[in-house]
């Protein structure tokens, strides 16, 4: 498929041709659903911790004698049914990683950036790079590119400043292309990227990279 391809000042300055395979698919709907709650899951640290019986401190000694008090006997001030006692089957500290291969990572993947292709959601701009780190020059870029909404905009290597410069835009995130999430591009109004972020895409997920890496 071919696509139009954009300068730093907003105008067409030719065409920029996408392999189907990534970007021309048909959305799996519930694979990116799945990618998007296994994200979410493992960005939880789980660290919610209650003490059991055993934790909780005290209570070594029995509180009075076992028989003769008329009282329901009892070995410890800390058993559960006592105030300040330990908790029974309370929450531990637990991972709530899950886990999905790597193909179907690839394919959620190639789904969202299938999705915001069709959707006329992705800008494609040649030799994306700015002069300067202020976030002045970051809102006239987008503003030139006529974008006024949430942006993921995909880098091909490292960039300092266009990374500063929107730094201090909430509505303005920037990415490596080898570091794509479902999230990112399914949460972001619009995307902006960089014509070398298409190369680093193909080399990193496409699929006869893929198989190459299984072979080896």
């Amino acid at each position: 498929m071919r696509v139009p391809l954009h300068s730093m000042a907003g105008e067409t300055v030719g065409e920029l041709e996408l392999r189907d395979d990534v970007f021309g698919l048909q959305p799996n709907i519930s694979l990116m659903h799945q990618a998007v709650l296994r994200q979410q899951a493992n960005a939880r640290l789980g660290t919610h911790k209650v003490k059991n019986r055993a934790e909780v401190a005290g209570g070594g000694r029995k509180p009075y004698k076992q028989k003769g008090t008329g009282r329901a006997r009892q070995g410890s001030i800390r058993a559960p049914q006592f105030r300040g006692g330990g908790v029974v089957f309370g929450p531990q500290v637990r991972s709530y990683n899950q886990k999905m291969n790597r193909k179907m990572r690839r394919l959620a993947l190639m789904s969202a950036l299938s999705v915001k292709v069709g959707e006329e959601q992705m800008t494609f701009v040649q030799d994306l790079t700015l002069d300067t780190h202020k976030t002045r020059a970051m809102s006239e870029l987008l503003d030139k590119l006529g974008i006024d909404s949430k942006v993921l905009m995909i880098l091909p290597a490292s960039d300092e400043n266009i990374e500063r410069s929107a730094a201090n835009l909430p509505d303005v995130k920037t990415v490596l292309a080898n570091n794509l999430s479902v999230r990112d591009l399914l949460m972001y109004d619009r995307v902006v990227m960089a014509e070398g972020s298409v190369d680093v895409i193909y080399r990193t997920y496409a699929a006869d990279r893929m198989a190459v890496a299984e072979e080896n």
